[in-house]
């Protein structure tokens, strides 16, 4: 192991996220009350430009009116983009009025890492000058070509950021992609056009301490092309995927989730090798295959999103 180590940032369930548009109350209400692990309020795409300024006013409100917490949710807010004329009254309307609510803002189209530089400077003078400590997060979004080029220093500015996200759609527009589906795969294209990118962001991700989160999948009346979506997404190393429609959130939650017999085979890993540990070795064998440091580093991760998933649930108990 390198000397040159990055902590994790802080641990949060997030095998699904539900985007809800700040323009629709009643969508937010029944968003509090579902399955999904993490909620994005949505200021930027979802809201049309006469409606920007009464979404923030809904999202405000939920945030003051709904315990998030208590229902075992994450719940954050899409601000505007920074080349926009919305965004800093996202940030300063939001914080003020809802900073002790929000647990983080989640920044479109990051290119370069002075675009979350700027994000945390409102954010650090907002709580200073309102005297709060409560700790808010950003989150950024890939979705650029300028973004994934500069995807490592991003990941590596890190201040306040704990995640990435993936965005296909505007990553496709702005590579000039031959596509019109969001988060599909191109019949043309022999195999996975997105793995690249995704890929790299994982990296990015796993090598400063993030955590690595798959976008959108636009058709969800498909249900077998979200899962093979999602599954490819969990392979390269995601935890977790957006759901831009109710019904995606428990395909979501499954692809997501270690099966039981994983749990347990993680359980016996750390069994076996704790026993192994005594006896002066240091690799033993689970059903006939061996195992070693490694593997208790591989179990420990399935124990932990166990852990996280159990106690979220009993949260929204």
């Amino acid at each position: 192991m390198s000397h040159t180590l990055f902590e994790p940032s802080r641990t949060r369930l997030q095998r699904s996220e539900l985007a809800v548009p700040g323009s629709s109350p009643e969508f937010i209400e029944k968003a509090a009350k579902g399955e999904a692990d993490y909620v994005f309020l949505d200021l930027e795409d979802a809201v049309a430009p006469p409606q920007k300024d009464q979404a923030r006013k809904n999202v405000i409100e939920a945030l003051n009116d709904i315990d998030w917490a208590a229902l075992g949710k994450t719940v954050s807010v899409r601000i505007n983009g920074l080349d926009t004329a919305y965004m800093y009254r996202d940030v300063v309307d939001v914080l003020e009025c809802a900073g002790d609510r929000v647990h983080t803002l989640l920044v479109p189209k990051v290119g370069v890492p002075a675009d979350l530089y700027m994000v945390d400077a409102m954010i650090n003078q907002v709580q200073a000058a309102h005297g709060r400590t409560n700790e808010i997060g950003t989150e950024a979004l890939i979705e650029t070509a300028l973004g994934m080029a500069n995807v490592e220093a991003i990941a590596a500015s890190r201040g306040r950021l704990e995640a990435l996200h993936f965005g296909v759609a505007d990553y496709a527009a702005s590579n000039r992609a031959r596509t019109v589906s969001i988060g599909g795969l191109n019949p043309d294209y022999p195999g996975d056009q997105w793995h690249f990118a995704l890929s790299r962001m994982v990296v990015a991700c796993r090598a400063y301490g993030l955590r690595a989160v798959d976008g959108p999948f636009g058709d969800f009346s498909d249900e077998q092309g979200y899962l093979d979506s999602a599954r490819r997404a969990a392979a390269l190393g995601c935890e977790g995927k957006w759901a831009i429609h109710p019904s995606q959130v428990p395909l979501a939650n499954q692809v997501f989730s270690p099966p039981e017999k994983e749990v347990d085979r993680a359980r016996r890993i750390v069994t076996e090798l704790r026993a192994a540990e005594a006896e002066g070795r240091g690799a033993a064998a689970v059903d006939g295959k061996m195992i070693d440091a490694a593997s208790e580093r591989m179990a420990h991760t399935v124990l932990q999103i166990d852990e996280a998933i159990r106690t979220a649930t009993a949260g929204r108990g």
